[in-house]
Formats: C-alpha cells, sequence, structure tokens
C-alpha cells in the first residue's frame, strides 16, 4: 500500500491513538522495519520504490557512535576489523621446476568461509537493507552453490592434463547445483561431463561406449632400474662337472629400460644390461666375468591403435568437457540468480503482507478502542464492542501468520546470500529496498523472437550440441576397434662379453687363452661397435574370429550418437515450449496484477464510503470494520499478484537465456567470486 493511501484511510488522531493501544503488542513481535533513504542508484536507473523515512546508506550518512553497544554490535564491529580483503577464486594447476615436484602431493588453497565485505556495508541499525542488484552481487559472491560449482574449472583442468598424459576422461559434474533452499527450484542444466548418459542399470552398472576404442598408451615416458647383489654356493654331483666339490657365485647385476608412446600409436623400448660374475670354479676361462647388452625396439600400429583419432580420443573429449563446464557454469548463475530474484519477491511480498496486515490490526484496535468509549457513554451495545474484539484477535493472527512468513523468507535470503552462518546477522531483520520491479523488454516481445533469443542464450543448448559433437566424433574410436591388431616392429640388439683372464684356469694352454676386453668399458664398447648385433623386422598380425565384442561396442556407439541427437532436438523443442509456457504465464500475472488493482481500488473507494457514511450515522462501526477487512483483502490480492508478477518476468528472462544480460552480471565476476562490474 502507498502512502497516500495510508492517509486517506486513516487521519492523524486515529494513528496515534491506535499505537497507544498497539504498543504492548508490537513490543513482543516489533514490526518489520520501514527503509528509509535508499542507496544512490546507478546512472541510467530508476530510483527504486522505497518505503518513506528510510536510513541513508552508510556512505551518505554516518550514523554517531552510540556511547553503548550490544553484544550483537561489539561482535559485528570485531568481525569487521578481523575481514581482510575479499580474494579471488583462484585454483591453479600444479606446476614447479622441481624435479620432484612430480612425486610430492599437490595441495588446493584453504576454503575462505568469510562472508564479503559487501554484506557488511549494508548493515546499519541492527537490519540488513538490500536491493535487487545488492542481493544478486551477494549472492555471486557468497552464495555456495556457485561457489562449489567454481571448482569444477580445474577439475576440468585436470581431466584435460590427465588425457594429455594418456590417462581416461574422468568427466566433471556439471549439473546444476540447487542447495539454497527457497526459490526457484532450477533442474539440471544438462551438460554431463564426458556423456549425459548416466541411468542406473536394473541391479546393476549401465556403462556408456563413450570412449571405446584401443588401449590408449602412456604418453610420458618411464624409467626403470633393477639392481640386484646375490650369492650362491651350490654343492656339486661330481668334481668334474665344474672343478670343485662346492661352487660359489657372486653376481652384481643391473639393468634399465626407457619406454615412450606417441599419439600415432609409436612405442619405443630402450634396454641396458650389465652382469658381473665371479667363480671359484677352475674351468672360467675369466674370472670375474664381464656381460652386457642393450636393445632398441620401436613398433608401430598399422590397425588397430593407429591414429590421433583413437589414441587423443580422451584429450578431444576433455577438451570438450571443459567448454561444456563453461556452458554448465553459465546455467548455473543463471539458476543461482534466478533463485534469489524469486526469494528477493517472496519478501518484498512477505514485507507489503505484514505492513498490510499491521495497518489492519491497527484499525481494528482504533475501531475497538473507539466502540469501547461509545459503550461507556451507553451509545451502542455491548455486542459491538465484543464483535471488535474479534476482529481485533482474528487480525492478531492474521498477522502473527504474516510475520512467520516474512521471517521465513528473511531466513532463506540470508541463507542465499551468506557463504557461513553468521550470528551477527541470524536475528537481524532484512529490509527490501526495490519494491517494484522495472518493465522487463521480454514482456512485449513477439514469441518467435523471444524462441530465437533462447536458442542463441540458453546454455543447454549449447551443451547438448557438445555432447552430441562428442558422440559424433567418438564413432571414429568406435570404429577402430573392428580392426585386426596389425604391428610393424623393429629391434637393434647389441653384446658384449669381457672379463681379465682366470689365474686358477686348469684347462690346458689353448682352452684358457682369451682376447676379450678386460674391463667395462672395453665389454661396454662392444656393445655400441657392432662387434656382435642382432636386428630384425617383422610384423605380428592378430584377427579376433567373429569379433562379437568389438563389433557390439561400436554399434552401441552409433545407437548412443542417435541418442544426444534425439537429447538435443527434445532440449531444444522443451526450451520452446519452456518460452511460451512463461510468456503466457507473465501475460496472465500482468493480467491479474490489473484485476486486483481494479478490485482494491474499488474495496478502497468502497472502504471510504463507509467511513463517511458512518460519520454521518447512516452506517456503524461494525460495517466500516468489515468494509476495511474487504479493503484488507484486496491489498492482500494485488500485493501477491504483484509478486507473482515480478517472479514471472524473473521466469520469462531465464527462459529466454536474458537473465545474465538484463541484470548485467559479468561471467568473469561470478568465475572469481568477486563482483567488480556492478548488476
Amino acid at each position: 500500500m502507498t502512502g497516500s493511501s495510508w492517509h486517506r484511510r486513516y487521519s492523524a488522531p486515529a494513528l496515534l491513538c491506535c499505537g497507544l493501544l498497539a504498543a504492548p503488542l508490537f513490543a513482543q513481535n516489533p514490526a518489520p522495519a520501514t527503509p528509509q533513504n535508499p542507496p544512490a542508484t546507478q546512472a541510467g536507473q530508476s530510483a527504486p520504490a522505497v518505503p518513506p523515512n528510510a536510513p541513508a546508506p552508510a556512505a551518505q550518512q554516518a550514523p554517531a557512535p552510540p556511547t553503548t553497544q550490544t553484544l550483537a554490535q561489539q561482535a559485528q564491529q570485531i568481525q569487521l576489523q578481523s575481514i581482510g580483503p575479499q580474494q579471488p577464486f583462484t585454483v591453479q594447476l600444479p606446476h614447479s621446476r622441481n624435479p620432484l615436484s612430480p612425486y610430492r602431493p599437490a595441495t588446493t588453497p584453504q576454503l575462505d568461509l568469510n562472508n564479503s565485505p559487501r554484506l557488511q556495508n549494508l548493515m546499519r541499525d541492527g537490519k540488513l537493507y538490500v536491493s535487487l542488484n545488492d542481493v544478486i552481487a551477494l549472492a555471486i559472491e557468497n552464495n555456495l552453490d556457485l561457489a562449489y560449482f567454481r571448482y569444477n574449472f580445474p577439475i576440468a583442468q585436470t581431466d584435460l592434463l590427465n588425457t594429455k598424459a594418456g590417462g581416461v576422461a574422468g568427466g566433471v559434474n556439471t549439473n546444476i547445483v540447487q542447495s539454497t533452499q527457497g526459490g526457484f527450484g532450477a533442474s539440471a542444466g544438462g551438460g554431463g561431463s564426458s556423456s549425459n548418459l548416466s541411468a542406473a542399470g536394473n541391479g546393476g552398472i549401465v556403462t556408456s561406449a563413450l570412449g571405446a576404442g584401443s588401449t590408449v598408451p602412456s604418453f610420458d615416458p618411464y624409467i626403470t632400474f633393477k639392481g640386484f647383489v646375490d650369492h650362491t654356493r651350490l654343492q656339486q654331483l661330481t668334481v668334474f662337472q665344474e672343478g670343485v666339490p662346492i661352487l660359489e657365485n657372486n653376481t652384481i647385476q643391473a639393468s634399465g629400460s626407457y619406454s615412450q608412446s606417441w599419439p600415432l600409436g609409436t612405442n619405443l623400448y630402450v634396454q641396458y644390461y650389465g652382469q658381473r660374475l665371479t667363480s671359484n670354479s677352475p674351468y672360467d676361462v675369466v674370472n670375474p666375468e664381464l656381460q652386457a647388452y642393450y636393445v632398441a625396439e620401436i613398433t608401430q600400429p598399422l590397425l588397430y591403435g593407429f591414429g590421433l583419432a583413437s589414441n587423443e580420443r580422451y584429450i578431444h573429449i576433455a577438451r570438450r568437457n571443459l567448454d561444456i563446464t563453461n556452458y554448465a557454469f553459465r546455467a548455473q548463475v543463471i539458476a543461482t540468480v534466478t533463485q534469489v530474484e524469486d526469494i528477493y519477491w517472496d519478501l518484498v511480498g512477505a514485507y507489503k503482507d505484514s505492513q498490510i496486515k499491521t495497518q489492519a490490526l491497527g484499525f481494528a484496535n482504533q475501531t475497538l478502542s473507539d466502540d469501547q468509549k461509545q459503550l461507556e457513554l451507553k451509545a451502542i451495545p455491548a455486542m459491538q464492542v465484543m464483535t471488535d474484539q474479534s476482529a481485533v484477535a482474528s487480525a492478531e493472527s492474521a498477522l502473527t501468520i504474516s510475520r512467520a512468513n516474512l521471517r521465513l523468507y528473511e531466513l532463506q535470503m540470508k541463507n542465499a546470500l551468506t557463504r557461513t552462518d553468521d550470528p551477527t546477522i541470524d536475528e537481524m531483520p532484512v529490509v527490501p529496498l526495490d519494491l517494484a520491479g522495472a518493465p522487463d523488454p521480454n514482456a512485449g516481445e513477439p514469441i518467435d523472437d523471444l524462441i530465437a533469443e533462447a536458442e542463441k542464450n540458453r546454455p543447454e543448448v549449447h551443451i547438448y550440441q557438445e555432447q552430441a559433437d562428442i558422440q559424433k566424433a567418438n564413432l571414429k574410436s568406435a570404429n577402430n576397434v573392428l580392426l585386426p591388431t596389425l604391428n610393424m616392429y623393429g629391434f637393434y640388439l647389441g653384446a658384449g662379453i669381457g672379463g681379465p683372464k682366470n689365474p686358477f684356469c686348469d684347462l690346458g694352454p689353448v682352452e684358457c687363452a682369451e682376447s676379450l676386453p678386460t674391463g667395462f668399458s672395453g665389454m661396454f664398447s662392444n656393445t655400441l661397435n657392432y662387434t656382435s648385433p642382432e636386428y630384425q623386422v617383422g610384423m605380428t598380425l592378430s584377427v579376433p574370429l567373429r569379433n562379437r565384442v568389438a563389433k557390439a561396442t561400436q554399434f552401441r556407439a552409433a545407437l548412443q550418437y542417435r541418442q544426444s541427437q534425439i537429447t538435443y532436438e527434445e532440449n531444444v523443442k522443451n526450451i520452446r515450449f519452456d518460452v511460451r509456457n512463461s510468456q503466457f504465464a507473465l501475460e496472465q500475472a500482468q493480467a491479474n496484477v490489473e484485476a486486483t488493482q481494479k478490485a482494491r481500488d474499488l474495496a478502497q473507494r468502497t472502504f471510504e464510503i463507509t467511513k463517511q457514511e458512518q460519520q454521518l450515522g447512516a452506517k456503524s462501526s461494525v460495517d466500516t470494520l468489515n468494509a476495511e477487512n474487504v479493503l484488507a483483502t484486496a491489498e492482500s490480492a494485488l500485493d501477491v499478484a504483484q509478486t507473482n508478477y515480478e517472479k514471472a518476468k524473473v521466469d520469462i528472462d531465464r527462459a529466454t537465456g536474458d537473465t545474465l544480460n538484463r541484470m548485467n552480471v559479468s561471467i568473469d565476476d561470478a568465475k572469481s567470486g568477486i563482483v567488480t562490474h556492478g548488476p
């Protein structure tokens, strides 16, 4: 109800008397705070419709320091002093030039659960004054649904890093998070990470053919070392076998290998092996005996497992998942902003309704007071006073319910705008400053233009298109599964042997003669100088008979691609229906506002006429009280209609994907968690 209508309904003496009589009741249930001067609006924006006598913003009017402070005010002041500058959300992938860094666990920054300083700046005189732009900015900075979703970006980046090393795409859960209570219940925005084809089997697991193909090798090189020292004593059956009854061997052996694969499927394997063997056998020509060899082998698949499409398929999926994550985050921001807008208008509706019920109670108390005076003069019957008392009781009950609803929406608003529970604002009233929304440009647009805008702006369209493209690209790697395994390989092996002459050799001068390198360096040179080479080039072919597993996998991938196309078309169809339904709801809500406005105006006129007739003696106070009850009911109906109309405007913005543009929300701000471009 506007201020002018209030003055039309109640005179100053009546208000004074009403306030005196209702003071004990209001001391138990204080009325909602009436905001005073609203914050300065941005250039080009109209001033919000606010109740009169609102306190000026803290930036314009510095309140005088109180002589005494409550515990809540002291706690608030301490918290203000302890809050530092808000830091943007940043999680960098672990990277270091330290060679030991890849083998150490990485840590992530600690959670920042402090509410943003913006929230403290809106607290004045024990109340939280918020405009629609304020709640959107606070939601971007503090809402936990957005805070949770921001971690999907580094998760998607780690998934891409994993696939670049030859790992499997783990996927990113990009479903819309809707943990905040109240407001618009947004459905999932689509966009599963690797696929949106998540389903539960009948008592089992339903998997997907996404990512089907040959086993992707690791693109990170591997180095392997092995070494040991061995001592062996072995009793012989006869001394003639090794020349001693007990043969003793001391072995030192070491080997190292290097392997690496590339996206074409090429694999390189290099190994070097060395051994030093000493023995007490007089039959050994050299002692210790030195042996070494190295082998280099290259394998190249020609059919199964060949090509970038097969071996980089997870990289392509991870990159598209990163794009899907960006689109899904936009859908999350739209859902969160839509939700807090709905909560805000519910709060405005409850706030107005509480004022209406307060005014109705005041009039009932005033009527009761006047009739009690008339009863003392014996000008009216006692039954009329009892009727007034019943009306007061009904008004008190309605006000109690209205204040309970207002309390609920205040709690929902504070829950949506804070990261953590703050005892300084738990019991703090929330005062809305914008009591009516700006005209929505989508309200008068043709339906075809709205549908075209929705198909361009809605993130779900891009999400399902990306998923269909992923499934289409997946067919190439799935087709590769059908091919036989045909590998070409080649390897080169070089060997060397050496060691000093055994001084205890008793085989004879000829048998004990040798010309081998006596040291490790000579033996090592022989492994590389083509002294004892072996090289081989060949091919291996493996053909699975019937090939049923691969055939089923490939065909399932083709079927899932068709399903993804249907999902895309179904989503577009649902968006068109959503836009039409939202426009119809907006038209109905606007028509309902006009109808209830007329009904309220008629009830206002009836009340004024009845009051005049009462003053002339043609009507009783009961008639006036009944007319006021009808007026209060009409005002409540108008309040509900206006709330539904504002929420209908919010919904058509959501349906067309225009929420962020109309509310001037920056996606970059939403990603960082700090609003620098004011909504």
